[in-house]
């Protein structure tokens, strides 16, 4: 925690959190009004956040309309509680990210979509031409909290910060000015989420890798490339047990071409 909140991770946090811009939360409170607000209250925040005792707010629903058709929800934290989810991610980061398959592509600094497509068409010149390709149906919103919490703790030790993570995920959502209760999933919009996504799904990568077959991963997408479609058809019955079994991610859309 002590890394999270030294000043040169806070400022940085700021930084980012400032050049995204963004909606105001519940709270309505504009981003260019927060150095204010923190400049009278932070010695009071961060001294709550070192004693584990900071509650983040609920966030707010809205619904963003989708390039495919429909809308996604999108969840909108205070700018308090993004700068802090956001101060969080850089320290966590670095400690996971290494870790992290060579076959995960998104959310990783220096690795973007374009990265995944090569590594693909680097397997389809190998010989894997039948691609599993994979979408796990609303991923976000059927996380299983106990589930990303014991990989997060893989790693991290520091129960305020244990504690802080899980706060935010059951921070709730207020909707039409309801709070409605999240005791699953992880709300898009938050800055910590990208990560939080990677370090649930990097089991996924690794028991891929096990089975010595050639993938790419960008968030909740994923191919899986291999030579038949008999073996396609076996991969995608495995896999969704994995899935299913390990990280109790039931839905997912899948076929082999």
């Amino acid at each position: 925690m002590e890394r999270i909140l030294s000043r040169s991770n806070m400022l940085k946090a700021w930084e980012r959190v400032k050049a995204n811009k963004g909606a105001p939360g519940m709270d309505n409170m504009p981003i260019n009004d927060f150095m204010a607000y923190a400049r009278e209250h932070w010695d009071a925040i961060r001294a709550s956040l070192l004693a584990g005792t900071y509650q983040p707010m609920p966030v707010k629903r809205v619904e963003i309309p989708k390039a495919t058709g429909g809308t996604r929800p999108l969840g909108i934290p205070i700018v308090l509680d993004r700068l802090i989810q956001q101060a969080i991610a850089q320290v966590l980061y670095h400690i996971f990210d290494p870790h992290f398959s060579e076959s995960s592509f998104g959310f990783r600094a220096g690795r973007s979509a374009h990265d995944a497509v090569y590594q693909v068409r680097d397997s389809i010149r190998k010989g894997y031409r039948v691609a599993v390709d994979a979408d796990l149906s609303k991923f976000f919103d059927t996380v299983d909290h106990d589930i990303l919490m014991c990989r997060v703790a893989r790693r991290i030790r520091d129960k305020r910060v244990l504690r802080l993570i899980g706060r935010y995920l059951r921070a709730g959502v207020m909707v039409d000015g309801r709070r409605m209760d999240t005791r699953k999933g992880v709300p898009q919009g938050g800055p910590l989420s990208p990560l939080l996504a990677n370090i649930l799904l990097d089991d996924l990568d690794k028991e891929l890798e096990r089975r010595g077959h050639r993938f790419a991963r960008y968030a909740d997408d994923f191919v899986i490339m291999v030579k038949s479609q008999r073996a396609g058809r076996r991969v995608m019955a495995s896999i969704s047990r994995f899935l299913g079994h390990r990280l109790k991610l039931t839905s997912i859309r899948k076929r082999a071409r």
